[in-house]
This record gives structure tokens, sequence and C-alpha cells, in this order.
């Protein structure tokens, strides 16, 4: 004879269904818990019922309830074996008590008074994660229920306990593994921060003093940074210690090289893109400014953008509001920014190929990063720590001698502080054994950019400087133009020829640099300024070519 599906049954499984739902519809565990307990009293009229979860090896407590006040909730505590509730975890099976009065054992702890004389029957059954109980679904019946059979709802409360139990243990997992990756990031947070503070960027001359000074006096504001300098000067670094100096520093850095990408795609990673907005935009997708939201946006090469793009970026700077490629929502951020260039923008915009407002816009705060040439003090520190740095990842004990490194601190590096870290790790990498010698260095051997475009030859003033290993270097400060053209003017093109004048030095530099000032002034190592006043000492006319 088959089983009928009985009115009782129908609202069973109605619950169930309903219990599932709820389950499944939050990630707040303690709402979702009380959620489950309210269908409970919506759909069966229990009320009131409690749902215990284990807080620590020794105590559960009440996290869910119907019928309970806070005060009752917050006495809902219970040690392993203690009460109804103690026994069911320690023992994890179903507990009846058809008459709560008659049972010695039974605590009526979380109850006032007057309710507790209302209460007739309890039924508790244990929620599991596989054969641990981690739990208590307990319900109260009231005296109208007096000599009823309870199998039906040790039934439902026990498949009921079955999906809370599942729940509860997927939320604990989620929880851990997000705690975990809260804790990972607040690591790595700190890592970034140390390895971006101001003290571990290396420069002790008195340039890069004065940037470091600088850099503490921008960070904790909002103003918009410009930073300034060739190719190599590491800009980046900078831009990221303003970043970690500031209040911003538990937000996201997020950097942007404009000149890397065309417009239509810069368009796209600055400001995003809605779903269908051009072919190939299966879904929408935040742009950088989204991504940067609270924090600092670095974009690097600014002087290089397009004037039409320059054109959209100028209302971004100053509302801080957009819309996405493709969409017409207005969205606004609060991101600072700071933007960076090796251009004369100046000249940029004289010539009108760099707008003048969103000049004005983006040089609120300036600082200039020198040239390495113009802090070779610096080189020996840069040299060690990037010879340490290679010797840790590849394992090696490699030394420099200290003519190598007078070699290396006298190049021209017009690649900066890139430059010097390729070379080392060049050097250091083609090196068979462990002592870096004169000769093993590449401008020795014509193999770098920094003996092309050197400064024209001769003798320098030294300093002596101390290094850290021991020893000493002297590495050629940057003299006058005058003085190093004096320098330079006892060798001659050939042997046996005749000393080069002074006036005859300077031409050489200037048609070497196709009479464009600012290449000469950078072959000679010193400033446009400098080489302009000797230029009218020594009466050269600048030729336009």
């Amino acid at each position: 004879m088959k089983d009928r599906v009985t009115p009782n049954h129908f609202q069973e499984l109605t619950t169930i269904y309903e219990v599932s739902k709820v389950l499944s519809s939050s990630m707040d565990l303690e709402h979702t818990l009380n959620d489950v307990l309210k269908t409970l009293e919506s759909h069966l009229h229990i009320s009131p019922s409690m749902i215990v979860l284990r807080m620590n090896e020794e105590i559960v407590g009440v996290i869910a309830a119907t019928g309970l006040s806070v005060a009752e909730i917050e006495r809902g505590r219970y040690r392993l074996g203690e009460g109804m509730i103690g026994k069911i975890m320690r023992a994890g099976m179903p507990i009846v008590i058809p008459d709560v009065s008659q049972e010695p054992a039974f605590l009526h702890r979380a109850f006032e008074p007057e309710i507790s004389q209302r209460l007739h029957a309890f039924v508790g059954v244990p929620i599991k994660v596989g054969y641990e109980c981690i739990g208590v679904l307990a319900i109260y019946r009231s005296e109208r229920h007096k000599g009823v059979s309870f199998r039906s709802d040790v039934r439902l409360l026990q498949m009921i306990a079955n999906l809370v139990g599942q729940t509860v243990n997927l939320h604990q997992g989620i929880s851990a593994e997000r705690n975990r990756l809260l804790q990972e990031k607040h690591r790595l947070q700190k890592e970034l921060q140390k390895r971006y503070s101001i003290k571990n960027v290396i420069g002790n001359s008195r340039a890069m003093q004065a940037v470091f000074a600088d850099v503490h006096q921008a960070a904790p504001g909002k103003a918009t940074v410009l930073l300034r300098g060739e190719s190599g000067t590491g800009k980046e670094v900078i831009a990221r210690a303003i970043h970690y100096l500031s209040p911003r520093r538990d937000k996201a850095f997020v950097s942007l090289n404009c000149a890397a990408l065309p417009e239509s795609i810069l368009e796209s990673e600055l400001f995003g893109h809605e779903r269908g907005a051009f072919t190939g935009a299966t879904q929408e997708r935040k742009g950088r400014f989204e991504l940067a939201d609270g924090g600092t946006l670095f974009l690097d090469e600014i002087g290089d953008i397009s004037p039409a793009f320059q054109a959209k970026l100028l209302r971004v700077l100053q509302e801080r509001e957009f819309e996405r490629v493709g969409g017409t929502q207005t969205r606004r951020v609060n991101v600072r920014i700071i933007t960076a260039t090796n251009r004369n923008l100046e000249e940029a915009v004289s010539k009108g190929e760099f707008r003048a407002d969103l000049y004005y816009r983006i040089n609120v705060v300036s600082i200039f990063l020198p040239p390495l040439r113009e802090r070779r003090e610096d080189i020996p520190a840069l040299i060690e720590h990037f010879l340490t740095r290679y010797n840790a990842e590849n394992q090696r004990k490699l030394s420099l001698t200290p003519e190598a490194l007078q070699t290396m601190v006298s190049c021209y590096w017009p690649g900066n502080v890139r430059e010097l870290e390729n070379c080392v790790e060049r050097t250091a990498t083609m090196m068979r054994g462990d002592i870096i010698r004169n000769l093993d260095v590449p401008c020795q051997r014509n193999q770098c950019l920094s003996m092309a475009l050197r400064p024209l030859e001769g003798s320098h003033p030294i300093v002596t400087m101390k290094l850290s290993s021991g020893g000493s270097v002297p590495p050629p400060a940057t003299p006058d133009v005058e003085e190093q053209v004096a320098d330079a003017s006892g060798a001659g093109d050939g042997e046996g020829s005749l000393p080069l004048s002074e006036r005859d030095r300077l031409i050489q530099a200037m048609d070497r640099c196709g009479w464009v000032q600012a290449k000469a002034a950078r072959l000679l190592g010193t400033t446009t300024r400098k080489l302009g006043y000797a230029l009218n000492k020594h009466g050269v006319e600048v030729k336009k070519l």
C-alpha cells in the first residue's frame, strides 16, 4: 500500500523548500539563521525557537532566536553537558522532553519566569558537520501540544539542521578564507610600505635629499603631484613613496604608462567600458580611475598623450567624474593623481602640443628628480645595492674592484638609474669569476650607451667617498662647463696634435650635438644655463640648422 502525501507532509516539504531558499539568499550568517527560524514560525507556528552554535571549546551560545528578547538571548550560554542544550552538544543525539516542568535537568536560564511557565515541551536536535556537533536547533511547544507525539517534529528539525550545518560550515570556511586573505593583504601592504618607503630610496646626495624633503611635504596632502626628470630616474618609485606616506596608504596604488597605449585603448583603460561598447567588449569593465578609488592613480609619461585625449582627461582631473566608454552614467571617484613626464612641458605648451589648462591642472606640486650624472656620489651605494640583490637572487659572491667602480662612476649614464641597474646585472651575469675588474665593465669595452654619449674626454675634479664595504673611490663631481672644457683642452684629436682651446672644445661639443644647447649641456655634464654663459663668454654664435 503506497504512502499518501498528507496535508501535514505537504506543509513540511513547503517549509523545507522555503528554508533552503533562505539559506542560499545571503552571506550574513546571523541574519540568515534568524530568517530560518522566522520561516518555521510562519509555516509551522513554532515559537520560541533558537539556534545555538559553538563559541569555543567549552561554551555554546544562542546565535539566532524567535520569541526571545535581547536580554534572554544574551543569557543563553551553556557549557558542554550543562542543561539539555549542553547534553545534545556532548551526545550528538536529539532530545525530546514532553513536559519540561517534570524534568529537573532542564534549565530555564534563557526565559523570563512568566514565559517559562507557558512552555510545555522541548525538542532539540544536533547541528552536525560530518560527525562533529557544532550546534543545536531547539524549539518549544505550548500546553496545547500536551500528549502529542513529537516524532514528526524531530524528523523535520533534523532535515533542517542538516541544511543549517552545511550552510554554517560554508560560511565558516568563507570567513576563515576571508580572514586569511585580509591578513595576507595586511602583510603585503606592510611589505610594500617598507619596500617603497622613502627611507629605502638610495640617495645621500644633496639633490636627492631635497627631493625627499619635497616628498615628505607633499605626501600628506591631496594636491596633484607632477614628477619631472629624465627617463630612468625613478619617478614611479617616488610616486609609490608619496602614496605610502599619505593617508591613502591602505588603499590601492594604480599605475598606467600613457605612452604605451593608443588613444582608443587608453580611454578604455582609464575610464572603463560598458558591455557592447565596442567589438570585443563582452562584459563591463572598470577603468583605472575606478580601481584607484580612495587611493592613488599614477599616470606616467603624461606629456605623450594626444591633444584630443588631453581634453577628455582635463575634466576628470578637475571634477573627478567621468563616464565609461559606451555609457551615460556619470561616475565620481576620490582619487589622488600623480603624474610624471620626461618632456619639457613648458616648451610643449608654447608649441601648442600640450594644453595649457591641463598643464596648470597637473602642475600643482612639481618635484624634479635629478639625473644620475648630477648626483654621482650616489652611484657607489646604488651599485652596491644592485650587486647585493643580484648575489642574493643568484647565490653568487661577486665583488667590484675600486678601479671598476671608479670607471662606472665616471660614465655618463644617459639612462640614469635604470641603465646603471641593467649594466650591473649584465656585468654580473657575464662574469665567470667572483671579482669584477675594470676591463669587465661594459664602458671599457664600448658596449653601452654611456660610452657613446659620455662627456668630452679629460680628467674630472674628484671627491673621495667612503664605501660601506670599506675602501674609497674618487667619483667625479659635476664641474662648471668652463672647468670641464679647460680640463679637456689638453686632449688633442690625434697623436702629436696641439691641445684644443676652450672655445674650440665648446664648438666641437655643439657640432656633435647638432647645435642643440640642451644636448650639448647633457654631453658636457652641465646645465643649459651654464653652457649659455660659456658660449657668450667665448663669443660662440649658436648656429640655426
